[in-house]
């Protein structure tokens, strides 16, 4: 406790102003002080109201500076599939064995993709993986019959993304080491899929406001309309 009050009483900048993107990466870095590699977020809030089936945000967007992290997959599939699975770097691979372990508690995993033959199995995971935000989903494309590419993608740096009911999304765009150049590439590429994914029954304002985080700083304000390239 006394150690988050003394980062707490370190940190710079103006927490009540609106910032250009820019300014705004540069102060969440400067407050970034924790010995690890803090991971940076954002969070928009969208004019979108989730309960309503045609306002439901959600999609998948390749972060072009990546996320930092390493991304552990498990693919649901077998035979020929379940070896380019492996091929392309997937931690874990199975069909029913899989399902069963996932059943059973395991959850060392970060996504989970399936062929489409493997969906009929996969639905038995719906309340273990449904609520974690894991459950494959073809718009997303995590079930496709092309799961090398999948498993390339998910560890290259794309990420899903999903509005909450408070019409939030929460998305990680890298971490406190990435250059501010990278950070506003990742910054721009989940604003702009987030636009591209605007549901047809939005109304008024969609982008509402956006604020930029890390693990263990403060949160800065983003001006929404300084996030166009």
């Amino acid at each position: 406790m006394v150690k988050q009050i003394k980062r707490a009483k370190a940190w710079t900048g103006d927490r009540d102003a609106t910032h250009a993107v820019e300014a705004a990466i540069s102060l969440v870095k400067a407050n970034a002080t924790a010995k690890f590699d803090e991971s940076i977020e954002i969070a928009v809030n969208l004019g979108v109201d989730p309960r309503h089936a045609d306002q439901q945000v959600r999609g998948v967007v390749s972060l072009p500076s990546g996320t930092g992290r390493d991304v552990r997959v498990a693919v649901i599939a077998k035979d020929a599939k379940a070896d380019e699975a492996r091929a392309a770097g997937a931690e874990v691979v199975g069909a029913e064995d899989l399902v069963e372990r996932i059943q059973g508690g395991f959850m060392d995993f970060d996504r989970v993709i399936a062929t489409p033959d493997m969906m009929a199995l996969v639905g038995r995971l719906g309340k273990v993986l449904g609520p974690r935000g894991l459950m494959p989903n073809p718009r997303v494309g995590t079930v496709t019959p092309n799961v090398g590419q999948a498993v390339k993608d998910a560890k290259g740096g794309a990420i899903e993304f999903r509005v909450e009911k408070a019409g939030i999304v929460h998305a990680g765009i890298g971490k406190a080491s990435f250059t501010e150049d990278a950070l506003l590439a990742n910054v721009r590429a989940l604003v702009d899929a987030l636009q591209k994914a605007k549901p047809a029954g939005a109304k008024g304002i969609y982008v509402k406001r956006i604020s930029l985080s890390s693990t263990m700083g403060p949160g800065f304000k983003v001006d929404t309309g300084s996030i166009s390239a």
